[in-house]
């Protein structure tokens, strides 16, 4: 038990890292797919009104 106890610090380092690059991934999933509904949600309700080619200024920008 003692030679598994010397590697307590790496297991925890391991551990430790493990969660963080998890919550970060699982926090970048969740906003690419948050903006992919929002620009669903976005050309849903300007498909009736007249406007520009996707990324020139809209009619009101003037």
């Amino acid at each position: 038990m003692s030679s598994f106890s010397e590697h307590f610090g790496w297991v925890e380092i391991v551990f430790t890292g493990t969660v963080a690059l998890g919550f970060g991934f699982y926090q970048l999933w969740s906003i690419n797919r948050e903006i992919r509904r929002d620009k669903e949600k976005k050309d849903r309700g300007s498909a009736g009104r007249a406007g520009h080619a996707v990324g020139e200024h809209e009619l009101d920008d003037r």
